[in-house]
């Protein structure tokens, strides 16, 4: 593969550097020599050519022995692949490429890489979670001794809450890790997060979990619960929080130390118990001023929708008709007699859903909606309702399900930090 060297010319001001594949005709993009890509329209755009040079090609894949851990790509920027010549990134879609520039590896563990998807998170659907779960437990069936899931930063709160519920009572580690800043990036955190993520995949507390930086600087990481952990930050390195929950643990391998910060499930004491049954056809949907009744008519589409509501769980339901207002009260129950399960998450993050303190919470909780008392992030009501749908259609028993812990999504006593 070849890419070329250019002097872009616009508006009086020049950009040198090569260009690097677009999603688009109408837009350059451009690896500049300080590391960062820029993306310039082409319309008025003059291009000095200034040659072109051969990149690396990608390592074809290899045959591995097996190793004590298994690493799985399901893509993102953790995944990508510099090409030194020039810096450019591309994605990969054989971890190897990866793994091949990290020798500290070697010292924590043996492992093996397989590549399961090489996509963007944001692009991730149930689908995904139930084939790479499928994975995950023929590598925990070989007698694997710990996971690593390559995947994608954006949604990787909603596959590690996935997996908590499809992977039950797992036997050994599964750390998800992902990157914020790519790999031709100074301040990259790839290296680190992939690092302890191997070191507490080898290590103690058999959980699903989230592993990425615990502050700014590179000096450990934090291994967040599944169904606890939550993006909370577009570029911070340390953009992963446990919320309503201290995380599970801090990983430093370079300090050879894992320590755990709240009770977990150990190594070996699980028996997994695997259902990978997801439905994917359920709505998130956040509650905001305006929701309009035509929005909650169209949502009987569905198979079950999870509300993000404002404070303690609410929806618009206007009890004391009030000019203007949009009540979808009565669009709420028709969901809830047709026996589409509908549930309630807040958007609040913090804190739990409460339907018995305002009467709007009263009249959504007298319609059938799901939750009071849970303390769920949305997210993770939402990976619940796919999978609990997945295996059973009574309303009842949904009801049930969804209210029943299983994987610390919901926390009977809230802690206070």
């Amino acid at each position: 593969m070849k890419l070329k060297r250019v002097k872009l010319h616009k508006k009086g001001v020049s950009y040198e550097g090569f260009v690097l594949p677009s999603s688009t005709d109408k837009t350059i993009v451009l690896k500049l020599e300080s590391g960062y890509n820029i993306g310039i329209s082409r319309e008025g755009t003059k291009v000095e050519e200034m040659g072109e040079i051969e990149v690396l090609p990608p390592t074809k894949e290899i045959s591995q022995e097996r190793g004590e851990i298994a690493i799985l790509s399901m893509g993102g920027t953790v995944c990508s692949r510099v090409e030194y010549k020039t810096g450019a990134v591309f994605p990969s879609t054989n971890p190897a490429d990866l793994m091949r520039n990290l020798p500290e590896l070697e010292k924590i563990c043996t492992f093996h890489t397989k590549s399961l998807f090489a996509m963007l998170s944001e692009d991730m659907a149930p689908a995904h979670w139930s084939i790479a779960a499928e994975a995950v437990k023929k590598e925990i069936d070989d007698g694997i001794e710990g996971i690593v899931m390559l995947h994608g930063t954006d949604t990787m709160h909603y596959s590690s809450a996935a997996f908590s519920y499809m992977l039950r009572d797992t036997p050994v580690p599964i750390v998800f890790v992902g990157a914020q800043r790519s790999p031709d990036r100074p301040s990259t955190d790839a290296r680190l997060n992939i690092l302890n993520a191997a070191y507490l995949a080898k290590g103690p507390i058999a959980e699903v979990g989230i592993c990425m930086h615990a502050t700014t600087n590179d000096d450990y990481c934090y291994f967040h619960r599944g169904t606890r952990a939550r993006k909370m930050h577009t570029s911070r390195r340390d953009a992963f929080k446990s919320i309503d929950s201290k995380p599970l643990a801090i990983a430093d391998y370079l300090k050879g130390r894992i320590e755990p910060l709240m009770e977990h499930r150990k190594r070996g004491e699980g028996e997994l118990k695997f259902d990978n049954r997801m439905n994917e056809n359920v709505a998130l949907i956040y509650a905001h001023p305006g929701l309009k009744p035509k929005l909650i008519d169209s949502l009987a589409e569905y198979d079950g929708i999870v509300f993000a509501g404002t404070g303690l769980g609410h929806l618009s339901t206007d009890p004391f008709k009030v000019p203007h207002v949009q009540s979808i009260l009565p669009e709420i129950k028709a969901l809830c007699a047709s026996g589409i399960p509908v549930v309630m998450a807040s958007q609040c993050l913090y804190g739990r859903v409460n339907l018995n303190v305002y009467t709007a919470g009263r009249l959504l909780q007298e319609a059938g909606v799901i939750g009071s008392g849970a303390d769920w992030t949305p997210e993770a009501a939402y990976t619940k309702l796919c999978w609990v749908l997945g295996h059973e259609k009574d309303p009842k028993k949904v009801a049930e399900e969804m209210m029943n812990p299983i994987a610390g999504e919901i926390i009977n006593r809230s802690e206070v930090d």
